[in-house]
């Protein structure tokens, strides 16, 4: 068994210290000055220990062959992001899948490379899931942020020294950087004297941007750094309501305190500046952080899932506002979870009015229905959302709800928005329902196509005549219940109109008639005159002929039942006529006399209207005669005998049979049938 691994450069330098023995002395320090220099062949594939190698010898060798060995990663990756709904850049809900939003997404994917799906969520959000590889999935991120949701900015001043680390070598770093946090971030020119960075993006880039960038400058600072390790759910206390108290802090010692913003997972705490600036600034830290560990208490709470939002306030700016009056801190579980239980973190006095505030908070959003038949929804809804975007764009914190199949519609949003949102619906449900009707037939399923008709035709022109609204169920839910909605007198006309067209279709009836194909051409006749004249006689039955390719012998007639009955029996006289007035004859004659029958270019065999050549397949084919006159029959006889030659007389052979399996009776004329024959024999014509 074999193996193959690729080495690459960032492994072989990783590998160079196992496979090059250990020298000392001169010799180690000359291998430092030869570090750079490529390795032998011997040096970079060691050869496998021998059965005499000491154990030390296969110890070495294992070793270098069994170091450190990067595992693969997965090629593609998929991410979810989501973009709050007042952080979106096109809020148009009428437009969601089309219009700029869609021809941005478009774009991201032809420039990334990376898959782009879109899906709403329920308090209107976005959220999008990126597929693809790494690279192009962080470059997607970039793009959504900075093309399909809102951008904030603001500003972080680090040393002018410090820039350049930002940057990196060849800017590969700021690139990092941007694609990390989904942020756009513009560094002064060398020949500016400004020290402020400036970045763009969303709240949550922002904060993690400037976290970042204040980590590469503290550990380029040449002064102090200390990083200190604080319990995530006590930051909230360091920082105060709105940073302002690690403001106070930085601006009473002069040291920069870097605190992960709530979005980021970390617990340490960066700070950094004179040495005595950085131990009073730990020292203020540590002091709140054993204060409020000692002091503080908690309590849970149940808080329904849907008003979280409510408690978090915009931007998270209700939790700040319930800090900065409490002194408490609020956790809320994250939105993936299902946990309802909200823990108020704080002193002991101050959790009861901190409660009320979550309470209060959660509750200033209000939950409310309007009954309304679940059929009028579409019309308060109105044509493309007309009447629903008039409520909308006066009360936009309104969100309004409609679920299929129920008879209530659900609103959200602001106890105050919600009530005048509730009276305004209340009263367009009032007048539809006083000048709106419905009723409800039962036509049997089969029927409901031909009411649609064509494309649509026959409903669209009820609809469009009596001004309803028709709901024919599909297919699939087998159901005989067709719905008319609308004006009163609309709906009364088109359910009359709807049960004539049911009645018609009842008393009409299907027929299929067994018709051997081979008559289907003789009762069509030439461009179809003789079947015109049927229809002509039968206007209401509509005839329909199977396709030749399908070799059916079902006519099928479909009409009122006593004029398709009546049509019925005129087709069978006809064909009967037809039956009656046909003769045919199979004679088998070998494959290599067929040349002399049909003769040069079919001069032969078109002198014989009657004839039709019938290829089977083998070495035997036949001839098929109908009401063959003497002068025919004669010459197939003697044919069938195995070759071309003078008969007597025109009797057929025994072999052949009629239709009914008789044999032909003997006509008269049997000189003819003789010229016939001998004709045939010289190969000349009939």
């Amino acid at each position: 068994m074999s193996s193959v691994a690729v080495l690459t450069q960032e492994s072989f330098n990783e590998h160079r210290s196992g496979l090059r023995p250990e020298k000392g002395g001169a010799a180690g320090a000359a291998a430092g000055e030869e570090e750079e220099a490529l390795p032998t062949y011997k040096d970079a594939f060691p050869p496998l220990p021998e059965k005499a190698a000491s154990p030390e010898g296969t110890q070495e060798t294992t070793n270098a062959w069994t170091s450190k060995i990067r595992p693969l990663k997965a090629s593609v990756i998929t991410q979810v992001f989501h973009v709050p709904l007042e952080e979106r850049k096109y809020k148009d809900l009428n437009q969601f899948g089309e219009g700029d939003q869609a021809k941005v997404c478009v774009d991201i994917m032809h420039k990334t490379g990376a898959h782009l799906e879109l899906s709403l969520a329920k308090d209107q959000g976005l959220s999008i899931m990126v597929s693809g590889k790494l690279d192009a999935v962080m470059k997607a991120r970039k793009e959504i942020v900075s093309r399909l949701q809102t951008q904030a900015s603001a500003t972080v001043g680090i040393p002018k020294e410090h820039h350049r680390f930002v940057i990196g070598k060849n800017g590969e770093k700021l690139q990092e950087l941007e694609l990390k946090t989904a942020t756009k971030i513009q560094i002064p020119r060398p020949d500016d004297p400004s020290n402020q960075i400036k970045i763009s993006g969303t709240k949550e880039g922002l904060e993690k941007a400037k976290h970042e960038i204040l980590l590469i400058s503290a550990e380029q600072d040449k002064r102090a750094v200390e990083r200190v390790n604080i319990d995530k759910v006590y930051h909230p206390f360091i920082t105060g309501a709105y940073n302002k108290l690690v403001g106070e802090m930085m601006q009473e010692t002069g040291a920069r305190v870097n605190v992960p913003p709530p979005s980021v997972n970390k617990t340490e705490i960066v700070i950094t500046g004179e040495k005595e600036q950085v131990a009073l600034a730990v020292t203020m830290i540590k002091k709140v952080y054993e204060e409020k560990k000692k002091n503080a208490t908690t309590i849970a709470v149940e808080v329904k899932k849907s008003q979280h939002k409510y408690v978090i306030g915009p931007k998270g700016n209700t939790l700040q506002e319930i800090l900065e009056k409490t002194g408490v801190s609020v956790e809320i579980p994250p939105s993936d979870s299902s946990s309802e239980t909200v823990i108020l973190r704080g002193e002991p006095d101050r959790l009861g009015q901190a409660l009320t505030e979550v309470y209060a908070k959660a509750n200033s959003y209000t939950v409310s229905s309007v009954s309304a038949p679940s059929w009028l929804h579409r019309f308060i809804i109105g044509k493309k959302g007309q009447n629903l975007a008039k409520i909308t764009q006066q009360m936009p914190k309104v969100h309004i709800e409609f679920t299929e199949g129920e008879d209530k519609i659900t609103l959200e949003g602001p106890t105050k928005d919600v009530q005048m949102v509730q009276g305004q619906i209340e009263v367009i449900v009032t007048d539809l329902v006083n000048r709106m009707d419905f009723t409800e037939i039962s036509v049997d399923p089969k029927f409901h196509r031909h009411l649609i008709g064509k494309g649509g035709v026959n409903i669209n022109r009820i609809k469009e005549l009596h001004k309803v609204s028709v709901r024919i169920p599909p297919d699939n839910e087998k159901s005989t219940v067709i719905r008319i909605e609308g004006d009163p007198q609309g709906v009364q006309e088109a359910k009359k109109e709807l049960l004539e067209l049911t009645s018609r279709m009842e008393n009409e009836r299907t027929k299929d008639m067994i018709i051997e194909q081979r008559f289907h051409r003789a009762i069509i006749g030439q461009k179809g005159e003789k079947i015109k004249e049927v229809r002509d006689k039968f206007p209401e039955v509509i005839i329909n002929f199977p396709d030749p390719a399908q070799k059916s012998d079902i006519v099928q007639l479909r009409g009122p039942r006593n004029e398709v009955e009546k049509c019925s029996k005129f087709m069978q006289k006809i064909v009967a006529e037809m039956t009656e007035n046909s003769f045919s004859l199979s004679v088998p004659i070998f494959k290599q006399f067929h040349r002399n029958i049909i003769g040069k270019g079919g001069s032969n065999i078109k002198k014989v209207p009657y004839i039709s050549k019938r290829i089977r397949d083998g070495g035997v084919h036949s001839l098929q005669a109908a009401q063959l006159p003497d002068r025919v029959q004669g010459p197939l006889c003697a044919l069938h005998h195995g070759g071309v030659r003078r008969r007597a007389h025109p009797l057929p052979h025994r072999g052949l049979r009629d239709r009914q399996g008789h044999h032909p009776r003997p006509r008269r004329g049997g000189g003819e049938g003789q010229a016939a024959t001998a004709r045939l024999g010289r190969g000349e014509g009939l």
